[in-house]
């Protein structure tokens, strides 16, 4: 019996396995071409949209300030410390007569708030000496603000006149606002989307084509929220502006923009077919 080495018997083997892998190769070689190729995307179509809506403000925010001042003295002269006390006295009391009036006008209490007490130096021009030059003096000023917040903007107009009438130091404005933001900006974002929405159904019926399903949604522009700031109008006649009375007082509306970009793909037999093509369309 005819007896091989081992050494023969390993090149036997590796014999085969080449033999082998040559013959996968040689089939995978001889396999037609367009199964190896990457199939083509399907076409799509990108559309842009931007719209808006405009709301009518239900809360205001009024700002005002009160303060008192101390003497004005030297620069040289030591301060009175009875003085700050008696002008923080002052500021206390009108502090308290103002929320109480309004509180009068049907105000809740906690529609009112009065700020912390803020102090600090000012400096003023005192008269000329003999070399006629203004003699720099100094006063301490103490003051609060007050924020009201309505909700009711038929009760505008008293309250301005009643913080008028109770002598406030400065009137900074009213902020106008919504109290539900996130209702009209989630309504500017749903137009937005029905736009892109319109558009895309217009242009694929142009181009016999057929809306497939959604790839993307993104949003281009995040709802902007903007407070509208309006200032005081008086009336012109003549009782109005001798008592500073503000009658007449416009609100305005309120803009909310939102923009987003979606994409299609298309379907239908005239549908574009070239590899990576798209139709895209920006407002």
């Amino acid at each position: 019996m005819l007896k091989t080495s081992p050494r023969s018997q390993r090149s036997a083997a590796q014999l085969v396995r080449y033999s082998l892998l040559g013959g996968a190769l040689l089939a995978l070689l001889s396999a037609p071409l367009a199964h190896a190729s990457p199939s083509q995307p399907a076409p799509s179509l990108h559309v842009q949209a931007q719209s808006w809506v405009e709301v009518e403000p239900d809360k205001a925010t009024l700002n005002a300030r009160l303060w008192e001042n101390t003497p004005a003295l030297s620069t040289l002269e030591e301060s009175d410390s009875s003085a700050l006390s008696d002008a923080r006295e002052r500021l206390e009391n009108r502090a308290s007569e103002l929320i109480e009036q309004m509180e009068a006008t049907g105000l809740a209490r906690n529609a009112i708030n009065a700020g912390s007490l803020n102090v600090y130096p000012e400096y003023v021009q005192g008269q000329r000496n003999d070399d006629g030059e203004h003699e720099a003096l100094q006063r301490t000023r103490l003051e609060r603000p007050i924020t009201i917040e309505l909700t009711d903007l038929d009760q505008l107009s008293e309250v301005l006149d009643a913080l008028i009438a109770a002598g406030v130091n400065a009137l900074d404005g009213v902020q106008f606002d919504l109290q539900d933001r996130d209702a009209a900006t989630d309504e500017a974002l749903v137009k937005a989307l029905e736009k892109a929405q319109h558009k895309a159904n217009l242009m694929a019926d142009t181009l016999g084509a057929e809306l497939g399903h959604v790839q993307r949604i993104e949003e281009t522009q995040s709802p902007i929220f903007q407070p509208r700031m309006m200032a005081m109008r008086a009336e012109s006649d003549a009782a109005s502006s001798q008592s500073g009375a503000v009658s007449d007082y416009s609100p305005g509306t309120i803009r909310i923009d939102a923009g987003v970009n979606v994409e299609w793909t298309l379907t239908g037999p005239d549908a574009p077919g070239r590899p990576n093509s798209d139709v895209a369309a920006q407002e």
